[in-house]
């Protein structure tokens, strides 16, 4: 199943943000015990683009409380920088990738 992950930045976090964004990506390509994939991500802008407000994934996983469990241990979380996160299921049907079952055979 796949989720959309809808992080909200917590008010005067931008520094937090910069100085924590390489442990987050880490985290993100190498989710270690969690059982996600994340297929799609990356910072959501202000609407004059001039800085980063959040953060939007696409994430798979058979439950959305692995998906919560992996936020919950996200860099930006632990340090306080996301003031909300919301996780909604997704039925991802344009540009869907190839299934992990179906890419290995």
């Amino acid at each position: 199943m796949y989720y959309l992950v809808l992080a909200t930045d917590a008010p005067d976090t931008a520094a937090k943000r910069e100085e924590i964004g390489p442990i987050h990506r880490a985290h993100l390509r190498h989710p270690g015990n969690h059982r996600v994939k994340v297929h799609l991500g990356g910072p959501t802008l202000t609407m004059q683009h001039e800085q980063t407000n959040g953060t939007l994934l696409i994430v798979e996983a058979d439950e959305m409380d692995a998906v919560s469990e992996f936020m919950a241990d996200d860099p930006y979380a632990q340090a306080g920088v996301f003031q909300s996160v919301e996780i909604r299921p997704w039925a991802w049907t344009l540009g869907q990738p190839v299934p992990l079952t179906e890419a290995t055979h």
